[in-house]
């Protein structure tokens, strides 16, 4: 009994004998300890969000190519696909604010998509893209529009003739280029010359080969007379109405064609070469529907 007893004893002592070595081992070091103990860990507070972050989490925000002047919080996107989609939500009458941001922030990879108020406080809402927003109005009780037999034809005309004499005329003429494409889209985007000349490089080269799509060769003289040709259809089409398919109020249609006649005719954007606002310039009632919008829906 005795000799079992002193076992166990024997025992007991090298289980301790383990026990404080194996927390000696991790335990820390008495200088490392030293230092924690004057500097003991501590939970820091969130940073603020940053200024250009809605601080109204109950507002839906249109993300577009805009400039960061607040004075300007409200004005016309200077890019088409934005703008495009800015007025519709204004002719529709959602209400929303505007963020200026870039295509490397939107989750589709391009500007513009909209982040919904969100209707759990707890959970946020998922970002509609541009490919999804006629439908998303329509689901905020937004107006369906009736479709016109003419209007896939006249849609065309602007997002072709117009866009293909648009891009040409932004990004392939020098001039224009280093006036108004480069200020907006390539020098707003980084402080580095390097990295300036290689998103130069890819915006020109990205309007080439879209123009190379469709034609054999890039023609400018040939590209704006098919823009010519286009504006004189829809001044045509429009006649003396206020909007377009005799609609009392504007639709789809009317910001599509606004995406491009405000921003050829913006007097802000010093183009160098204006040989599309020359062109533009011929139609008189195309310049009141322009007018017309831009004092009836964007403030300023």
């Amino acid at each position: 009994m005795t000799d079992v007893n002193n076992e166990g004893k024997q025992n007991s002592t090298r289980l301790n004998a383990q026990n404080s070595t194996s927390s000696s081992w991790w335990s820390l070091p008495p200088a490392i300890r030293r230092v924690f103990d004057r500097f003991p860990l501590v939970t820091i507070s969130a940073n603020d969000l940053p200024q250009r972050a809605p601080r109204n989490r109950n507002e839906n925000v249109l993300y577009i190519f805009q400039s960061d002047d607040p004075r300007r919080r409200d004005a016309p996107s200077f890019n088409p696909s934005c703008l495009k989609w800015q007025a519709y939500l204004k002719f529709h009458g959602i209400p929303f604010r505007t963020r200026s941001s870039n295509n490397h922030a939107a989750p589709t990879g391009a500007l513009p998509f909209l982040l919904p108020a969100p209707k759990d406080a707890s959970r946020p809402s998922s970002p509609v893209p541009a490919s999804r927003l006629r439908r998303w109005v329509i689901s905020q009780g937004g107006k369906e529009e009736s479709f016109h037999m003419r209007q896939e034809a006249y849609i065309a005309l602007i997002d072709h003739a117009i866009r293909s004499a648009w891009l040409y005329y932004l990004y392939l003429d020098q001039v224009n280029f280093k006036a108004v494409a480069w200020p907006l889209y390539v020098a707003s985007a980084s402080s580095s010359q390097p990295v300036r000349l290689s998103l130069a490089k890819q915006l020109q080269s990205a309007a080439r080969e879209e123009l190379l799509k469709a034609n054999t060769i890039i023609d400018p003289q040939d590209l704006y007379a098919q823009a010519e040709q286009a504006f004189q259809a829809l001044s045509t089409l429009l006649a003396d109405n206020h909007f377009f398919f005799g609609q009392t109020t504007p639709g789809f249609f009317d910001a599509s064609l606004l995406a491009y006649t405000q921003i050829i005719l913006d007097d802000s954007l010093n183009f160098g070469t204006p040989t599309l606002k020359r062109v533009l310039q011929q139609y008189d009632n195309l310049i009141q529907h322009r007018d017309r919008l831009i004092r009836g829906f964007f403030s300023g």
